[in-house]
C-alpha cells in the first residue's frame, strides 16, 4: 500500500477544469517530484491533497495510508499526518527566528488536548535541537527578525516551522527554490536531502526541474492537468526529448 495515492483525480476552479484524471503514488520514505510548466496544475494537485478550497475535487480518489481523504477538512488532513510548506513562505517578519519556531508549539498544545484520551507513542514534531542540526544557519540567526532574513533563509525557516508540527508523515513542498539565487538553491536542496535522510516522505512540486531531479527518487510531469510522464530521476535526466517537450521554457 502506497503512503499517498491519487487515482483519476479531477479538480475544478469553478467552471475551469484544472486536473484531468491525475494518478500518482508516493511510497513511504521516497522523495517524489511533480514537474511542469506554470499553469500545468502542480499547485492545484497539492491543494487537492491537503483539502484546500478552491479547488473542488469533483471525481477520483485521494488516499493517505489507505484511507480516502477527499472531502476531509485541511485541519483533519494535517492532524492525520500531511503537512505543507507553501510557496509564499509566510514567515512572521516581526518575530525572531526562534519566535517563529515556537508557533507550532502553540498548535501542539491544542493537538495534545485532542489526543489526551488516546494512547499514542510519540506524536511530537522535531525539537529545536533537531531543527538546528538540519538548518545550522537558522541557529546562527535565532535572535534575528525573520523579515531581515534572505529569501533562502526564510524558505529554510518555513520548512523548519512545518517540521515542528506533530505527526508529519508526508511533507508537501510547493516551489521551495522559486526566486532564489543559484547558490541559495543549493543550500535549500541540501536541506531537503537532509530531511529525506531522517525518513520523512516528500512530495516536491517544482518548476526548476534541474534542481528537483538532484534530490528526487522519482518524478512525474504534469501538462495541462494530466500526467504525461513518470519515471526515475535518472531516466528523465537522460531523456532530452521529454524535457524539451514538457519542461523547456
Amino acid at each position: 500500500m502506497s503512503l499517498l495515492e491519487l487515482d483519476d483525480v479531477h479538480s475544478h476552479y469553478g467552471p475551469s477544469h484544472i486536473l484531468r484524471g491525475v494518478s500518482l503514488t508516493v511510497e513511504r520514505g521516497e522523495v517524489v517530484t511533480l514537474l511542469g510548466r506554470n499553469g500545468a496544475g502542480k499547485t492545484t494537485t497539492l491543494r487537492s491533497i491537503i483539502g484546500a478550497t478552491p479547488p473542488e475535487v469533483s471525481a477520483g480518489r485521494i488516499a493517505f495510508g489507505g484511507e480516502d481523504i477527499v472531502g476531509n477538512s485541511p485541519e483533519d488532513i494535517v492532524m492525520n499526518g500531511i503537512a505543507i510548506v507553501p510557496e509564499e513562505r509566510r514567515v512572521f517578519g516581526d518575530f525572531t527566528v526562534e519566535e517563529n519556531l515556537r508557533m507550532p508549539d502553540i498548535s501542539r498544545q491544542d493537538w495534545n488536548t485532542i489526543l489526551r484520551d488516546m494512547p499514542v507513542e510519540d506524536e511530537s514534531g522535531m525539537n529545536d535541537e533537531e531543527i538546528y542540526e538540519l538548518f545550522p544557519r537558522l541557529e546562527e540567526r535565532r535572535e534575528q527578525y525573520a523579515g531581515t532574513l534572505s529569501g533562502g533563509e526564510q524558505q529554510m525557516l518555513s520548512i523548519a516551522r512545518t517540521l515542528k508540527l506533530p505527526n508529519v508523515d508526508l511533507l508537501l513542498m510547493d516551489e521551495p527554490t522559486e526566486g532564489l539565487a543559484p547558490q541559495i538553491v543549493e543550500s535549500v536542496l541540501d536541506s531537503i536531502e537532509r530531511i529525506a535522510e531522517t525518513g520523512t516522505t516528500i512530495l516536491l512540486v517544482e518548476q526548476n526541474s534541474t534542481a528537483a531531479l538532484k534530490v528526487a527518487d522519482r518524478c512525474y510531469i504534469l501538462d495541462d492537468g494530466s500526467i504525461v510522464y513518470q519515471g526515475s530521476s535518472e531516466e528523465l535526466v537522460a531523456d532530452d526529448d521529454v524535457r524539451l517537450r514538457y519542461l523547456a521554457v
